[in-house]
């Protein structure tokens, strides 16, 4: 039988990291040809072509990079791969997958993947999550879903996924759904597809346009905001307390601000969806998006944030930034 063609490409990460030198710690070192040889079972579920797209710690990762990344993997399926797996370091794994998600309009599965626990340390978790990322992005069953982040045997969309702990291998979770599917003796098993995709088009040569990211709490007054458009930032994410309060110093600031650049107001909890309606005091959700902020619905602050840098780099008005994220509560 026929194998299917992946295309693995690496961008460093724990993944990759071994020792070098004399120094302390682990950087990235192994290409994605040497993690693929490391792991031989991957011969069984798919032929393999491994390149090293980047060899970076997660956090130097930049949208510039996954903008070029996302025009290689489309190149690689042309090519007939018939699903791509992406590794990378797992701080920056939700941005990266919600970016690539949003860029990328294929059916072919797109997988991004990383490890916990770096290659030499005892049940480094590598392989493993490797291994299961060839084996869905091979699977008919994953054809469709968009961008997935897939550790620990689990199958999370890139909209929901959340890196929730430090340390342990079983970080990754997706509130409010959960898991889309899991891999169970080697075989994908997608229980849950989501309603709609969502995709943003960037013109050829489009440019980064930096958003701030700044998360309210007790006692905020508001100085920082007036600073966000002076230092050369086209878009704010505030991540506000509960379901989008801020305390009433900050109202003046931020409602200064969104009459200049798009203001979006988000959730620092991490789940949830902003509220709208509910509350009436200064500073409560009512208000401030009666001021001109935008809701970012069931989106968190870090990918609320990207969004709304990846839709002003495409030449979107405010007007079209609050249509889009609307969408994202249908």
């Amino acid at each position: 039988m026929t194998l299917p063609h992946i295309a693995v490409l690496s961008l460093g990460g724990t993944i990759s990291s071994t020792r070098s030198g004399s120094g302390p710690g682990v950087t990235p070192t192994l290409t994605g040809e040497m993690l693929v040889e490391s792991v031989p079972e991957i011969a069984e579920v798919a032929e393999v072509s491994a390149a090293a797209f980047r060899q970076l710690p997660s956090p130097e990762i930049t949208i510039d990079d996954l903008v070029e990344l996302a025009a290689e993997i489309s190149h690689r399926v042309d090519e007939g791969a018939a699903g791509v797996v992406v590794t990378q370091g797992t701080d920056t794994i939700e941005e990266s997958s919600f970016v690539l998600d949003l860029l990328l309009d294929l059916d072919a599965p797109v997988v991004v993947t990383g490890a916990m626990r770096n290659p030499t340390l005892p049940g480094a978790d590598g392989p493993a999550n490797l291994l299961a990322s060839v084996q869905v992005a091979a699977s008919e069953a994953a054809r469709g879903l968009g961008a997935v982040v897939v550790l620990n045997d689990e199958i999370h969309a890139a909209r929901y996924v959340r890196k929730t702990h430090t340390q342990s291998t079983a970080t990754f979770k997706s509130p409010p759904v959960g898991p889309l599917g899991w891999v169970s003796e080697g075989t994908p098993r997608v229980a849950v597809r989501l309603v709609e995709r969502h995709h943003v088009d960037l013109p050829a040569g489009s440019q980064d346009q930096p958003v701030a990211l700044l998360a309210g709490a007790l006692g905020d007054d508001g100085r920082l905001f007036p600073a966000v458009k002076e230092l050369g930032y086209t878009g704010l994410v505030v991540e506000a307390t509960g379901g989008g309060h801020m305390p009433s110093a900050t109202v003046g600031p931020l409602a200064d601000l969104a009459g200049e650049i798009p203001v979006v107001l988000a959730s620092r909890t991490g789940s949830g969806e902003v509220l709208r309606r509910t509350y009436g005091f200064p500073g409560s959700e009512t208000d401030l998006l009666s001021r001109g902020l935008i809701a970012a619905g069931p989106l968190d602050g870090r990918k609320a944030r990207l969004l709304l840098s990846l839709l002003l780099r495409s030449g979107a008005k405010k007007d079209e930034i609050s249509r889009t994220f609307d969408r994202w509560l249908r």
